[in-house]
């Protein structure tokens, strides 16, 4: 099976879980119709999908990964429809839709996105994961983390004040590992927490996420810069015209390429550590940087 297959797969398994869960919401509700439009808008699902391989490497069983799967997809749905917001953002389109808060209002998309931030705490804390409380009780201190001030709204909040100002790469890269990193750096880490591995194991996996993260970013920007809306989902170019803070702006196209396919190779290698298992996880590597441009 071709990883975009598999890729596929993860996805669907991901958005059949989403469903059940939904369904048993009030079903007149217009918040949970905005709710799902924003959850189910066609993602390719790869947080959850890195989750799912960087889980092959410790062989943890396939529901259990789908669940915590479904977490991560949870938090980046309501990252995405808030970034969208005129007050973020200001993006009126979202992988070839109408943003959240175009297809209701600004209020809906706000609120659904707040539904969606504790659904996932909701999941994440149900009987029906099966794992020991502790092990919950650390994937909740985790993905508190990588979602607040620490994480993916505090690397929001540095974008948007970095917007039309002289950056350094240094701190491009502090902050897209904040916005992006941080919750590729769970998908990692919270299969060590799931195995029960030593808080050095969970660090060296979280670490390799959040430089997974940084590499995913650093491609989005790519395809902004060159690509177009098609693959993009929404109008490319966006970060030029409104002076976003990334490494394509500050050194060029060229450099930012030679970065990432630099960084795609420190990724691997430390990957490679885990021998044959890890094997499906470095395929989604190789298909950050086959996408596109």
């Amino acid at each position: 099976m071709k990883f975009e297959k598999k890729l596929n797969k993860v996805a669907e398994d991901i958005n059949k879980y989403l469903k059940k869960i939904v369904l048993n919401e009030e079903k007149n509700s217009s918040l949970l119709k905005s709710m799902k439009y924003g959850l189910f808008s066609g993602g390719k699902r790869f947080r959850s999908a890195i989750l799912v391989n960087a889980g092959k490497i410790f062989k943890i069983d396939y529901k259990t990964l789908i669940t915590v799967g479904a977490v991560v997809e949870c938090i980046h749905s309501y990252s995405l429809i808030h970034d969208d917001l005129p007050a973020m953002d200001n993006d009126d389109l979202r992988r070839g839709k109408l943003s959240t808060h175009k297809k209701f209002n600004e209020f809906t998309a706000i609120l659904a996105g707040n539904c969606l931030l504790t659904l996932a705490f909701e999941i994440l804390s149900s009987k029906k994961l099966k794992l020991k409380e502790n092990k919950k009780i650390s994937l909740i201190k985790e993905l508190s983390n990588c979602s607040g001030h620490a994480g993916l709204a505090g690397g929001q909040y540095s974008d948007l004040t970095f917007e039309n100002k002289k950056i350094s790469t240094k701190n491009i890269i502090l902050m897209q590992k904040k916005k992006t990193g941080k919750l590729f750096g769970f998908c990692c880490e919270s299969v060590a927490i799931i195995k029960g591995k030593s808080i050095k194991e969970r660090n060296s996996l979280k670490e390799i996420g959040s430089e997974i993260g940084l590499l995913f970013q650093i491609a989005d920007d790519l395809i902004d810069y060159k690509g177009n809306t098609k693959i993009a989902g929404k109008p490319t170019k966006r970060d030029a015209e409104k002076g976003k803070a990334t490494l394509v702006n500050l050194i060029g196209y060229e450099k930012t390429l030679i970065f990432a396919k630099k960084l795609k190779n420190k990724i691997c290698k430390k990957i490679k550590k885990y021998g044959k298992r890890s094997e499906e996880l470095l395929l989604s590597i190789d298909f950050i940087l086959d996408r596109e441009f």
